[in-house]
C-alpha cells in the first residue's frame, strides 16, 4: 500500500537503478503494512499515525536541509497539496480499518485495483481516452474483485469494501498530484504528508477522548475508538520501523517514478501483491483459496495491462504511502 508522491521525469532514464528501488520501495512497504496488521490489536490506529509520523518528520527535515537549498519547506499549491494529503490521510484509514479482517493478499490485490480506477478517473477529468484494451483490462479488474470478495460469501461485510474505496481515494489524489502538484518536489508532498497525518491522528484522538471511548467500548480491533497503548521499548523499534517503511514509500517511489517511464514501474509496482501473499502465509497462516488467487492474478494482470495503456504523456503519479 505504495503511499505515494508525484511524478518527476528526470532528464535521462536509470532503469536498473528505478526498477530496484520500487522493488524494494514496494518490499518496505508491504512489510510496513503486515506490522500494522499484525499489531492493529495494540495499537490506535491514531497512535500509528502520530507517532510514525512524528519519527519520520525530523529525518524528512534533515534531507531537505542537506538537498534542498534552492526551495522551502511551503509547496507551491498548498490548497491542492492539503486536500491531496486529506484523500491519502483517507486512504490509510480504509485500508488499514480492513486489514483485521481481511487476508493481507485479499486486501493488497484489492486496493491494487487502483490502476483501474486512475485511468477512469483520467478519462472523466483530464481527457484521457481508454483503449479497448484498456477497458478490456478495467472489467478483467473488477471481475477479479468479485472472485477474491465474492459479496454472497459467508461473512462478506463492509469492510471488504474499504480497500475498493481506498484504491479510489488513492486515484483520485494521484489524480491531483498529476494535475495540481505535478511540479512539486516529492520531499516536499513527503512532508505534508506526514504532518496530516500527525494533525488527523490527533484532532481523531481528541474526539476519542471527548466521547469517553474506552477499549471494552471499542468493538472494531482496527482501534479507531480505542485510547493509545502505553508504549514500551520494542513498541518504540516497531514504531521506528514503521516510520522507516512510510519514508521509503514516499521517497523511493518517486526516485523511481522519476528515473524510468511510470508504464516500466507500474508492472513491477504490483511487487506489493506478492510480498503480501508472502508475508501473510509467513506472519498470519494465510492460505488464499483457489478462487482468490485467480482474482489476484487477474487483478495483477490487468493492473499490468492498465498501466501500459496510460499515455505516457499524461501518466499517473507514483506512490506517496
Amino acid at each position: 500500500m505504495t503511499g505515494r508522491t508525484g511524478v518527476f521525469r528526470s532528464a535521462e532514464d536509470n532503469l536498473p537503478l528505478a526498477v530496484g528501488t520500487i522493488v524494494f520501495t514496494v518490499f518496505a512497504l508491504s512489510l510496513g503494512d503486515a506490522a500494522i496488521k499484525l499489531t492493529s490489536g495494540h495499537f490506535a490506529l491514531w497512535q500509528v499515525f502520530v507517532l510514525r509520523s512524528i519519527i519520520a518528520v525530523p529525518v524528512l527535515l534533515a534531507i531537505l536541509r542537506t538537498t534542498n537549498h534552492s526551495h522551502g519547506l511551503l509547496p507551491g499549491n498548498p490548497g491542492w497539496v492539503a486536500l491531496r494529503s486529506l484523500m491519502l490521510v483517507a486512504m490509510w484509514v480504509c485500508y488499514y480499518a480492513s486489514l483485521p479482517h481481511l487476508q493481507l493478499s485479499v486486501a493488497a490485490a484489492a486496493y491494487y485495483t487502483l490502476p483501474l480506477f486512475i485511468t477512469l478517473f483520467a478519462a472523466l477529468f483530464t481527457g484521457d481516452r481508454i483503449t479497448t484494451l484498456g477497458w478490456v483490462a478495467v472489467s478483467a479488474g473488477f471481475v477479479g474483485v468479485l472472485l477474491i470478495l465474492r459479496p454472497d460469501a459467508d461473512g462478506f461485510g463492509i469492510h471488504a469494501l474499504l480497500p475498493l474505496v481506498a484504491a479510489m481515494l488513492y486515484g483520485g489524489a494521484m489524480l491531483l498530484t498529476r494535475t495540481k502538484c505535478r511540479a512539486e518536489n516529492p520531499l516536499v508532498l513527503s512532508l505534508h504528508l506526514n504532518l496530516a497525518f500527525i494533525i488527523v491522528g490527533l484532532a481523531a484522538t481528541a474526539l476519542t477522548v471527548t466521547w469517553g471511548a474506552s477499549p471494552e467500548g471499542d468493538p472494531e480491533p482496527s482501534g479507531l475508538l480505542a485510547p493509545w497503548a502505553a508504549m514500551n521499548g520494542l513498541d518504540w523499534l516497531t514504531m521506528g520501523l514503521l516510520a522507516g517503511s512510510i519514508l521509503i514509500g514516499s521517497i523511493g517511489a518517486a526516485v523511481a517514478y522519476q528515473n524510468a517511464p511510470p508504464s516500466v514501474i507500474g508492472t513491477f509496482d504490483f511487487a506489493y501483491v506478492a510480498f503480501s501473499t508472502i508475508w501473510g502465509l509467513l506472519w498470519f497462516g494465510e492460505v488464499p483459496g483457489t478462487l482468490s488467487l485467480a482474482g489476484i492474478a487477474l487483478i495483477v494482470l490487468a493492473g499490468i495491462v492498465s498501466v501500459r495503456q496510460t499515455p505516457k504523456s499524461k501518466s499517473a503519479a507514483s506512490h506517496s504511502r
